[in-house]
């Protein structure tokens, strides 16, 4: 019971932290007026298409200009214009607590529609392919590279990798990936320049499936090409930490082989912070990566991200970052929940 009343009030502050996100990020669209600026902008859509719509049955201006000042004014109403912004925040909080999205007003999914629940779940699976892949290949090789560093430190071997591990960790991802562009794509040749698929596509399902693969593997190997260093360096460094703990001494002079101090006093030991780099690392995955997706034409969450701030699409920015806060939350909880796993004195 104490361990479900702990995860439980875990996730209610955690809940709290998303909601004061959501109205802060709510807050400073209407209070920089951008929010303003979009309806404004949808409503003048709105009204240039009615105009040209109307134009084919008015012949009258004067009526056709009265209808469309009607019509304006009960849109500005609607969207709640008419009022100071910050009248708008609790309906919008409302919204998007009650994941009540509602549709993107420019950003447009694969299929046509504009439901901004639509458009997320179309992009997701491009983003759990790349991303998440890049991150699960340099996580699970930071970690078997950076344990067996920490088992023999000072070796050559242990200097290189180190030094290679801090050149990873210093390069930008754009700047990597236009270099790989450069490359591979305008001299060598060899690779393509971006997107998904080739055009025209292929027709047969293996042979889209190799396409899409194709296509993946420079902005994958730009990915993990700036994040193994830090996995690297981060799991050494947390093992090489352990490893010089008063208890893993007294193991070793116990008489204890090196396998078994190994598996139950060092990685026990290390585990919890490892496994946070882990999920963190996941979750954050799941945003996507502006940057890389954007130099790559890759259709993600990222590259969704970067659209909608560019489009100023309001809609789908407060959607995404309430989901980037609801992967965070769920994070944060499954940690709580390893940690009482991995830790036993979390419990008490």
């Amino acid at each position: 019971m104490g361990v479900a009343r702990t995860l439980a009030v875990r996730a209610l502050s955690l809940g709290l932290v998303l909601l004061v996100v959501i109205a802060i990020l709510v807050a400073i669209l209407g209070v920089s007026g951008f929010s303003e600026r979009v309806i404004t902008a949808t409503i003048n859509e709105e009204l240039r298409n009615l105009r040209q719509a109307l134009a084919q049955r008015i012949t009258d201006p004067t009526e056709l200009e009265n209808v469309l000042a009607a019509r304006r004014q009960e849109l500005i109403e609607s969207y709640g214009l008419d009022k100071p912004w910050y009248y708008r925040l609790p309906d919008m909080i409302r919204r998007v607590v009650l994941l009540d999205l509602g549709e993107s007003r420019v950003i447009e999914g694969f299929s046509g529609s504009r439901r901004v629940s639509d458009i997320i779940l179309e992009r997701m699976p491009f983003t759990l392919m790349l991303v998440t892949s890049a991150v699960v290949i340099s996580t699970l090789a930071g970690i078997y590279i950076g344990l067996n560093l920490a088992l023999n430190p000072g070796s050559r071997r242990d200097r290189a990798i180190v030094y290679l591990a801090a050149i990873s960790n210093g390069l930008p991802s754009w700047w990597t990936g236009i270099i790989l562009l450069l490359v591979f794509v305008y001299y060598v040749r060899l690779m393509p320049p971006g997107g998904i698929m080739s055009s025209p596509p292929p027709t047969e399902p293996h042979l889209i499936a190799l396409d899409i693969i194709w296509h993946s593997v420079l902005p994958l190997t730009t990915l993990v090409a700036v994040s193994i260093g830090p996995s690297v360096y981060a799991a050494r460094t947390i093992v090489l930490n352990v490893a010089q703990e008063d208890f893993v001494s007294v193991a070793r002079a116990r008489g204890l082989p090196e396998s078994i101090i190994l598996r139950r006093h060092i990685l026990r030991a290390a585990a919890p912070p490892i496994v946070t780099i882990v999920v963190f690392s996941l979750a954050g995955s799941l945003g996507g990566a502006i940057l890389t997706e954007t130099i790559f034409n890759w259709p993600g969450m990222g590259r969704l991200y970067y659209d909608a701030v560019v489009r100023g699409d309001e809609a789908i920015i407060i959607a995404l970052t309430y989901m980037y806060g609801l992967i965070y939350v769920a994070a944060r909880l499954l940690l709580e929940a390893l940690y009482l796993i991995l830790d036993p004195r979390v419990r008490f």
